[in-house]
């Protein structure tokens, strides 16, 4: 089974990952330094964690009856949480890595 690792990440038209203006003075106006993105992925997980509690409340409470769109909503919450758990997984990963080097 082939994966399209495009649709992991939303695609923001104009942005790119680069370094921010501190770092360098080549940072454009429509670029995107990594730490804004992991800030704005963080907020769009957690809105979707709220969301997604939310959702199941209403179902348990019986205000809503359609479970389908309910799941849709778990498993993407669970999804963008598996994504910032890797994440910041790799980012301790290379942190060890740069303590582990002898200088």
């Amino acid at each position: 089974m082939n994966i399209d690792t495009s649709t992991l990440l939303p695609a923001v038209a104009g942005t790119r990952l680069t370094p921010t203006a501190d770092a360098g003075a080549g940072a454009g106006a429509g670029a995107l330094g990594f730490a804004q993105w992991l800030e704005r992925s963080l907020a769009e997980t957690n809105t979707r964690l709220i969301a997604a509690d939310q959702q199941v409340q209403r179902l348990a409470l019986g205000e809503t009856d359609n479970l389908h769109h309910v799941m849709i909503a778990l498993e993407e919450a669970k999804l963008s949480f598996q994504l910032m758990v890797q994440v910041r997984n790799k980012l301790l990963e290379a942190y060890q890595d740069i303590l582990r080097m002898q200088v």
